[in-house]
């Protein structure tokens, strides 16, 4: 019996159309692996990997949304290791007592250089430059504890104490800050700085100032985005 065109079509796909060799008729078996669009087990696996998909964006853009994205910004801060608070930091100054206070009181408060980071050393020179130089006031017009560590000469010698507490954080929007085309930079904490001299390890002047409360907002606008800075870069590669 003869196929016709379509049948044969069919049997050659499924694999059982016979072939003849050496005059016997041979049965190929069907084939096992099917096109993935006729394979149910896959298409339930992306049935069900798709829905999972779309769920997981969802919610992370849920948590994008409730954090209003601002833990994603990127924040800094620098601390003291020995005074948390401008007050703290003036109170352990002004504690000392001239002529009194020696190197001992001075470790117990935190205020040497192996306790203070960032703190700077003085010299007799250091110390007349920074009083005398280009001043016109005589040394009647100056604190008595100074013009006894200047009359020391080598046996004078200061520390000058510098302690920061400041964070800075970008509190902006998220996106806009991300393809930079605005970006807001919150800075809050405070600035000590003090003075001491000393003749003989013995303390005979003290004096501090400093912010004691910083507060700045810093607001950068490029209207181009990501593509502000690529002007100025390509015109400099060009030269």
């Amino acid at each position: 019996m003869e196929c016709t065109y379509g049948e044969k079509r069919k049997m050659l796909a499924l694999g059982t159309y016979p072939r003849h060799h050496s005059g016997q008729t041979v049965t190929q078996f069907p084939r096992v692996s099917l096109p993935i669009r006729n394979n149910p087990m896959r298409r339930g696996l992306l049935a069900m990997a798709r829905p999972l998909f779309i769920c997981t964006i969802s919610i992370f853009s849920l948590v994008l949304m409730a954090t209003g994205c601002s833990s994603l910004l990127p924040r800094s801060q620098t601390e003291s290791p020995t005074f948390q608070s401008f007050d703290e930091a003036r109170l352990a100054v002004e504690s000392l007592i001239p002529k009194e206070s020696n190197l001992a009181s001075l470790a117990e408060k935190g205020l040497t250089p192996a306790i203070q980071p960032n703190t700077l050393i003085l010299t007799h020179t250091d110390i007349v430059r920074r009083v005398v130089n280009g001043s016109v006031l005589g040394k009647e017009d100056l604190d008595p504890g100074i013009v006894t560590c200047l009359n020391a000469r080598d046996a004078c010698r200061g520390w000058e104490l510098n302690v920061t507490h400041i964070s800075k954080a970008r509190t902006g929007g998220f996106w806009a800050d991300f393809v930079n085309f605005k970006r807001r930079t919150e800075t809050t904490g405070w600035r000590f700085n003090a003075l001491i001299l000393l003749v003989n390890d013995v303390v005979v002047y003290r004096g501090w100032g400093g912010q004691p409360v910083i507060n700045e907002v810093e607001v950068n606008t490029n209207p181009l985005g990501p593509l502000q800075e690529m002007g100025p870069s390509t015109v400099t590669g060009n030269r």
